[in-house]
């Protein structure tokens, strides 16, 4: 049995804030809203809490899907870095970024800079994204949508080039006996306003419809949530977990999942375990469902 941690969106707060001159176009908005509203949403010892519970879980890998820094701040990745070795170290965790992690034009890049231990596939020399990593029977396979946008915006794109890098990796994957689990930010499945959503997905679903996938995980929504997308065998399950660092108190109380994948190729059995914040502040179960 493999077990496969998810945890997402813990928007790690930007201490120090952004300087003056930082304070321009969609960072000001941003910043702002911040200090506003969503600092009281992102708390980090909501997170601490998590972190520690998610530690004590047997385990043996962590995917991460994105949205690590508020602002894109030169000064976030560093801590962001930390966060991730606070997880395990490179092998045991894969990162896909999130907008927030590219929020902005002149720093976008910079994620890839300070993560890429975190967010390398197995290949030497392979092109960033998407990325595959092997784990014996699993193949995490590392898409990004991390794209900056225009103030008020909030969209991602898989774009042409990993789209078509998807249609060889996904059937040579299952050609080996994988079982294929896609990481993503931007969820593929399910309505959503058009400043949040993920542009290309019916090119994505049209892709995964072909040549399939067995589960795909996502963040961004800050909720708890199960979709399903057609593929060439079935359904394909898509799962997202709230913010990991939302205090608890409401129905988008922090949480993370547990997978556990058992059985063999064409006898695959998943169950997901959910933990998180319970209504009596602790963390614990906060549900259980078998997926397939």
């Amino acid at each position: 049995m493999f077990t496969l941690a998810h945890i997402s969106d813990p928007h790690l707060t930007p201490d120090p804030g952004p300087r003056l001159g930082e304070l321009i176009g969609k960072r000001a908005l941003g910043h702002f809203n911040w200090r506003l509203r969503r600092h009281k949403r992102h708390r980090p010892a909501a997170l601490d809490a998590l972190v520690a519970d998610l530690a004590a879980q047997p385990k043996d890998h962590t995917a991460v899907t994105g949205d690590l820094v508020v602002l894109s701040l030169a000064h976030e990745f560093a801590p962001a870095l930390q966060f991730l070795r606070r997880l395990g170290p490179p092998r045991d965790v894969t990162l896909v970024p999130g907008n927030h992690d590219a929020y902005v034009r002149k720093t976008a890049a910079l994620h890839r800079e300070a993560w890429t231990e975190y967010l390398a596939g197995d290949q030497a020399g392979a092109e960033m994204f998407p990325f595959v990593r092997r784990r014996g029977r699993i193949a995490l396979i590392g898409v990004s949508t991390a794209r900056p946008t225009l103030p008020f915006l909030a969209t991602g794109r898989v774009g042409r080039a990993q789209l078509a890098r998807l249609a060889e990796i996904l059937p040579a994957l299952d050609r080996e006996g994988h079982f294929r689990v896609i990481l993503i930010h931007h969820p593929p499945a399910g309505r959503r306003s058009p400043h949040e959503m993920l542009t290309d997905a019916p090119r994505l679903r049209a892709v995964l419809r072909q040549h399939g996938a067995e589960l795909i995980l996502h963040g961004h929504d800050h909720r708890a949530s199960r979709f399903a997308i057609a593929g060439p065998e079935g359904e394909i399950p898509v799962i997202g977990v709230p913010s990991a660092s939302h205090p608890p108190g409401d129905e988008r109380a922090g949480a993370y999942n547990l997978y556990r994948i058992d059985g063999a190729p064409g006898d695959v059995t998943v169950e997901m375990e959910s933990r998180g914040f319970t209504p009596d502040g602790g963390v614990g179960v906060v549900g259980r469902v078998k997926l397939k």
